[in-house]
């Protein structure tokens, strides 16, 4: 779900971390040399994963698409069967959905690391013969080969890697493939919560920008305004209605001027409206929906507090307007569990010779849940590229590689070594 904004703050940090790495001293500290037999493996790696990528981009996976979905996972759960995985596919917890996966491995050590990736998208059927994958310039296209499946393709992609290379200096690695992330989850949250519980880490496979990993991301919420009204005749008489979709207006409006629309704090923003059944008659009812986004919990109260007094001051007489307001992910805040692993991941990408920086987003991620639940968590080990949720999705080819191998050099450390909790 991720919608790329970053602040002004995390630019910075990019242009400082670009500019640290074009310095020989700066460097130095966190210029180790890369593990040569796993960048070779990572590299070897890279048509496979090319190829798995334009096998489920080809198949169409919106949220509610049931055979999309299962044919996906079905492709997955075969790769991941052939590295020793045992494999599981357990039902969503909400009808409509496609199964969700969880694949596990089993080593030899301590440490219990989650991987979460979703392969729904925000696409409609149809969307993958309209917009085949394809690679032009460095870049693929197609629906979802950025957010997520290019992600999802990294997390398989790593622990086929743990296989080749043998290790097994870790309890357990899971990896979650999810079907419902882009309508926040609800045919997962109790599976995810488990999980989460069960584990050390998680690692999510969120795409982000490039040389980027997310720290923080805001919560999610919907805020649905509801107006009850009159119908009437619109050319006999108007004036006997009371329209619902003229006040409904009226309340956006209120809202609108009462918070911003973009930035790296509180946003709401329009998103779905519903009124009227024919031209001529002044709707009775009216319906719309705003998202919102917060860095903290207060913020996201703020919200809804605000909109419950605004509804008290309509403009169409005779009108009812009440509020109904859900959050669908808390906020994840950068802390000390966060910035620990980002350090990690920064330093096995310096491994590579290349930055990598902190950055942050209005787009919710189950990464939220887990550090809710106490877990260390690291979002945006993904692909990267541009454009999610729109047309002109694509994904950096020339960031697969480093991204498979910060991945799983991070699977390796804490595998070794869980972090404190």
């Amino acid at each position: 779900m991720t919608m790329f904004r970053n602040s002004s703050a995390a630019a910075a940090l990019i242009l400082g971390a670009a500019l640290a790495t074009a310095s020989p001293v700066a460097a130095a500290p966190a210029a180790a040399k890369p593990d040569a037999r796993m960048l070779a493996a990572a590299k070897a790696a890279y048509d496979g994963e090319i190829a798995l990528l334009s096998q489920i981009v080809n198949i169409d996976s919106g949220t509610f698409n049931v055979e999309g979905g299962t044919r996906i996972q079905s492709v997955l759960s075969e790769r991941l069967k052939a590295v020793g995985a045992s494999v599981e596919t357990v039902p969503a917890e909400a009808p409509n959905l496609p199964p969700n996966l969880v694949a596990t491995i089993t080593g030899k050590g301590k440490g219990r690391v989650l991987l979460i990736g979703h392969i729904d998208t925000v696409f409609e059927p149809g969307e993958a013969a309209r917009r085949p994958f394809r690679t032009e310039g460095g870049r693929a296209y197609g629906a979802g080969v950025m957010d997520e499946k290019g992600g999802v393709v990294t997390g398989v992609t790593a622990l086929e890697l743990v296989h080749k290379l043998g290790l097994t200096d870790f309890a357990r690695i899971t990896l979650l493939v999810e079907t419902s992330e882009e309508r926040g989850s609800p045919g997962t949250r109790k599976l995810i919560d488990r999980l989460v519980h069960d584990n050390d880490i998680e690692l999510n496979l969120e795409p982000e920008d490039k040389d980027t990993v997310t720290v923080w991301r805001k919560s999610a919420g919907d805020l649905t305004i509801r107006v009850k009204g009159h119908a009437a005749h619109a050319g006999v008489e108007p004036q006997a209605g009371r329209n619902a979709a003229s006040e409904l207006i009226h309340q956006i409006e209120q809202i609108e001027a009462s918070f911003p629309r973009s930035g790296d704090g509180t946003t709401v923003n329009l998103t779905i409206l519903r009124s009227g059944t024919r031209p001529n008659i002044i709707p009775a009812d009216a319906e719309g929906v705003m998202s919102v986004r917060g860095r903290t919990l207060e913020a996201m109260k703020a919200v809804g507090d605000k909109a419950r007094e605004l509804s008290t001051h309509t403009a169409i007489p005779d009108t009812a307007v009440s509020i109904d307001y859900d959050y669908n992910f808390p906020p994840l805040v950068q802390n000390e569990r966060v910035t620990s692993v980002a350090e990690r991941a920064k330093g096995f990408m310096a491994e590579l010779g290349r930055p990598l920086a902190y950055g942050g987003n209005g787009g919710a991620s189950e990464s939220a849940l887990a550090d809710a639940a106490g877990i260390s968590a690291l979002d945006g080990l993904g692909s990267t590229g541009a454009g999610a949720h729109t047309p002109n999705e694509s994904l950096d080819l020339d960031g697969v590689t480093p991204r498979l191998y910060v991945l799983t050099r991070l699977i390796q450390t804490y595998g070794a070594k869980p972090p404190a909790k």
